[in-house]
């Protein structure tokens, strides 16, 4: 008996006002929604959500603002075709150039207004993080896939720009380089969240990479750039 009674004490004594025992973090993990907000301090501090917030306000602002500039531009073009974009260089470095053709109007219309509307999505998300926000599964799996189709989207713009107009458009490059780090991390973000599934140890691996391969891309697309250009580097372009 006195077992027993110990034993219901302790029962008691474990369990909250109004006879429900609860343990938040087992019931949270068992919603099949549940995307949890922060992680240890030994996973990569750029996936957690103040800093992941303010690389997604970065990127995404720098985004808005070089799309911005091309729908300026586009819009002056418009009215005048001989008008001289700001970023008219040279005839290898020139916005005006690549608006004329096909590839800047891809769906019928000009692809800037696709930025605009895309890294508004980016910085209101990211707003939503710094404010406290809390994203289901779903969302993170919408905006997974709305930053892989964007940077798919900016590849392929880069290989006709280097290798079938053979023109480079400044603002442009700017939008290809925060597509980098953005989908990098969104990426990495979502596996070591569990919204795409992964083993831990791929995750922690991402994790502590992910710059790295930022930095690799980057190297990737200035040697890209280099060699389809190497004619004008090396001063053989008879201009």
């Amino acid at each position: 008996m006195p077992s027993t009674a110990r034993g219901n004490l302790a029962n008691q004594a474990s369990t909250p006002a109004g006879g429900k025992t609860t343990e938040p973090g087992l019931q949270r993990a068992a919603r099949p929604d549940y995307v949890p907000n922060s992680l240890p301090d030994s996973l990569a501090k750029a996936v957690q959500d103040k800093p992941f917030a303010w690389l997604l306000l970065i990127t995404g602002v720098i985004g808005w603002l070089a799309s911005g500039a091309l729908v300026l531009e586009k819009l002056e073009v418009l009215k005048d075709p001989n008008h001289i974009t700001l970023c008219d260089v040279n005839p290898w470095v020139s916005c005006g150039a690549v608006m004329q053709t096909p590839q800047s109007s891809v769906f019928g219309f000009p692809n800037m207004f696709i930025g605009i509307v895309a890294f508004a999505v980016i910085i209101t998300t990211a707003m939503g993080l710094l404010a406290g926000a809390r994203y289901s599964r779903g969302y993170w799996l919408g905006l997974q896939a709305g930053v892989t189709l964007g940077f798919a989207f900016v590849v392929w713009l880069w290989s006709q720009a280097l290798y079938v107009i053979n023109v480079l458009c400044p603002f442009c490059m700017v939008v290809w380089a925060v597509m980098i780090p953005m989908f990098v991390w969104v990426t990495i973000r979502n596996i070591s969240h569990g919204v795409i599934k992964a083993p831990p140890a791929l995750a922690k691996v991402l994790g502590d990479s992910g710059w790295i391969v930022v930095a690799l891309l980057y190297v990737a697309v200035i040697a890209t750039i280099f060699f389809a250009f190497i004619h004008v580097f090396a001063g053989t372009s008879g201009y």
